[in-house]
């Protein structure tokens, strides 16, 4: 079983900067694939981007393709979502979520808080 845990969500004023870290563990076979979403109450999940089994990133969202990047570090076990120049719609909770195959995010981590204020 795959188990996720985010951490690294933080309240940072605009123009600033977090890095999110996405910690794995069980089968590395079911996690090949990670990706990064996020979500404000009442709008609906977006997905920011993923990196795969190569450690290719791909950053699916348009107004964060400048500013945020995804890596990995398969020593530690641990995806990162670097976030740089942040802005007050960058809020939201983010979670990491994971699979064999991307696009099939079978698991899923437990959300983590970014407060971008002005």
């Amino acid at each position: 079983q795959v188990q996720l845990m985010e951490s690294g969500g933080d309240s940072v004023q605009t123009g600033g900067s977090l890095r999110l870290a996405c910690v794995a563990s069980g089968p590395t076979y079911a996690r090949d694939c990670v990706a990064w979403f996020r979500q404000v109450p009442g709008k609906e999940r977006e997905a920011i981007g993923r990196i795969d089994s190569r450690n290719e990133p791909f950053i699916y969202l348009d107004p964060v393709k400048e500013r945020f990047d995804i890596s990995r570090d398969s020593a530690k076990d641990t995806t990162y979502l670097q976030m740089n120049s942040l802005k007050p719609e960058d809020s939201a909770m983010y979670t990491c979520a994971a699979g064999a195959i991307c696009g099939a995010w079978k698991y899923w981590g437990q959300e983590t808080q970014v407060t971008v204020s002005s």
